[in-house]
């Protein structure tokens, strides 16, 4: 064997050690960006059914129910795009076919959950933030058409809305079942501002005109309920009066 054969042979073997280290690379970074993909899959699943299964049912329509249903099918078919023996993975996928199958006859049975405190608020909240994050993902990924997108992003905001009018609207009622009305008139106030500072607030121009009437309302009650405390003012100053007038009376008296 002569030198340069074992040279090319010796370069040869370099060669192969390098292409299978390169390969074992390649599929361990396969493996892993596959483990990372069905990661984030998983966390949109969940995420869908957070917002399915936990939204007010005030809120929840049938074209926004129809819309979860069809986000959570896409993702339930690309995890079995990774996963094709899962055999629950199919059998939900055949489940959400046919509720889209019924269009905006799909069910809706979230039960309502009316927005009384600010921790409510807030959790309904951050439920529409994870929509608004489902919604730009999928537009992303080219599983809804942009104007759809779009559509949904306005409507996200439009929800939003309404869930501060039923907020405001329901601490003020509350406030006035308590007798209350100063905390109602500010719960009222806060949501006539609110509305005032839409960008279109034609829209909201009934739900405007019902707050406006509530805080009439409760305007006109803390006024009434203030009266007495003024007579009791007056009554107390006018007492005043006569007792520093008695005490001048008093001092001429001594002094003369």
């Amino acid at each position: 064997m002569t030198p340069l054969l074992i040279t090319l042979l010796v370069i040869a073997g370099i060669v192969i050690l390098i292409a299978i280290g390169y390969m074992n690379h390649v599929v361990e970074n396969n493996k892993l960006e596959k483990q990372r993909t069905v990661i984030e899959l998983n966390d949109r699943l969940r995420r869908c059914g957070e917002i399915t299964e936990t939204f007010p049912g005030q809120l929840m329509t049938p074209a926004l129910k129809l819309l979860m249903t069809r986000l959570e099918l896409n993702v339930n078919q690309r995890l079995l795009n990774l996963n094709k023996t899962s055999a629950a993975l199919k059998a939900r996928i055949t489940e959400l076919n046919a509720l889209i199958a019924q269009g905006e006859s799909i069910p809706v049975n979230n039960p309502p959950a009316p927005i009384q405190t600010e921790a409510k608020a807030k959790d309904v909240r951050f439920l529409l933030e994870a929509l608004h994050g489902q919604v730009t993902r999928a537009a992303q990924d080219g599983f809804l058409p942009t104007n759809e997108a779009k559509h949904w992003i306005k409507e996200i905001r439009h929800i939003l809305v309404l869930l501060h009018i039923e907020f405001f609207n329901n601490l003020g009622q509350h406030a006035l079942q308590q007798g209350q009305p100063g905390q109602a008139r500010l719960a009222f106030e806060r949501g006539v501002q609110y509305l005032r500072k839409q960008p279109e607030p034609v829209v909201y121009a009934a739900q405007l005109q019902l707050l406006e009437s509530q805080l009439a309302r409760a305007n006109s009650t803390v006024l009434t309920n203030s009266k007495p405390a003024e007579d009791e003012v007056n009554e107390l100053t006018e007492g005043l009066k006569v007792v520093d007038a008695d005490a001048e009376w008093k001092k001429k008296v001594i002094y003369d």
